[in-house]
């Protein structure tokens, strides 16, 4: 009688203990699968990912749904995306966590972003081998998340408006009357200009900037892209704050458009990070881990500026400098306000 009793109380504890027995011989935590290193990582997220049977990414860069779309083509997954602008997509995970719900794996933000998530805990560290090939800046100590794409602010000007010769070369040289009527910029970059004036001196730089709505207007427009797309129809000969993609992209359809490079030259990160809670963490891993590496090809191939050293671009003889996200969200509140009193409200 003893032994039965002791036998079926074995039995029970056992039965009991089977998910910790699980746990410990091969059931992983978000945190261990973003963090595994073995020679099998590939193999494992992989397996993981066909068992998981789905992914949700959550993005505001135009390029990540080109990126799903070929990830679920090679591995024969569902990723699903979401996409809004970046402060939208903040909004809507901010709202989620709040509520206790979980949907998103991994997002694809600017930088200063997704160091926000990482300060509020909301991200995971990875250890993926592609972020060996990483530019210097493109990987911060705590390793939660990692840089996809540079966006630098270039100039850009139609070309059958604008001869390259008469194009300016300094800030100063916008100053001139020719210049009335014909200059914009994109209403968000207000990195752009803090970044700007720190480099040339707030008060000479505020005062540049005055005299050069005063003397020649400013228009503001919202949205690089658009922007861009102005400079290619001419009803903006010259704006001064499109991206470096922007007008290779158009030109390489027939647009009649060109980048122009007024020094000095600022740049953003966007970066991807994996959700600490991410309900799908190995396809989200070994998503993570194609947007660092095939990932960057396919952006090469549509003149964008990547992480990866791997690669050649077409900005690799400008020079240009990183604003970093710590130096981003130091001065944010500042840029904000400075943009918009010196630029928005007084642009015409």
């Amino acid at each position: 009688m003893k032994r039965k009793f002791l036998k079926s109380l074995a039995a029970t504890v056992l039965l009991a203990n089977l998910p910790l027995l699980a746990s410990a011989q091969g059931s992983r935590t978000v945190a261990q699968i973003a963090a595994y290193e073995g020679a099998d990582r590939q193999t494992m997220l992989l397996d993981g990912a066909k068992k998981e049977g789905d992914l949700m990414v959550y993005y505001s860069h135009p390029i990540v749904q080109v990126m799903v779309d070929a990830f679920n083509k090679k591995y024969g997954l569902k990723g699903k995306t979401w996409r809004g602008g970046s402060e939208a997509g903040m909004q809507r995970i901010m709202a989620e966590h709040k509520a206790g719900k979980f949907d998103w794996d991994v997002v694809l933000n600017p930088a200063h972003d997704c160091e926000l998530l990482a300060r509020d805990k909301l991200v995971v560290e990875v250890r993926s081998p592609h972020h060996a090939d990483l530019i210097e800046k493109g990987l911060p100590a705590h390793r939660q998340w990692a840089t996809f794409n540079v966006d630098v602010f270039t100039a850009a000007h139609n070309t059958k408006l604008l001869k390259k010769e008469d194009l300016p070369k300094s800030y100063e040289d916008l100053l001139d009357p020719k210049w009335k009527g014909k200059l914009a910029v994109e209403a968000n970059d207000h990195a752009w200009y803090g970044a700007l004036l720190a480099e040339m001196g707030e008060e000479r730089g505020s005062k540049l900037f005055e005299k050069l709505i005063v003397t020649n207007g400013l228009s503001v427009r919202k949205g690089h892209s658009l922007l861009a797309g102005m400079v290619a129809a001419g009803e903006v000969p010259l704006a001064l704050t499109v991206y470096s993609w922007n007008a290779p992209q158009l030109k390489r359809k027939g647009a009649p458009i060109e980048t122009h490079f007024i020094q000095p030259l600022f740049a953003i990160m966007s970066a991807v990070a994996m959700s600490n809670k991410a309900p799908h963490p190995h396809a989200a891993a070994l998503f993570y881990d194609f947007v660092l590496s095939e990932g960057q090809k396919i952006m090469i191939d549509a003149d964008y500026v990547v992480g990866s050293k791997k690669f050649e671009t077409h900005m690799r003889n400008i020079p240009y400098k990183i604003i970093e996200p710590t130096e981003f969200l130091k001065h944010q509140d500042k840029w904000f306000k400075g943009y918009d009193e010196a630029i928005i409200k007084k642009a015409r």
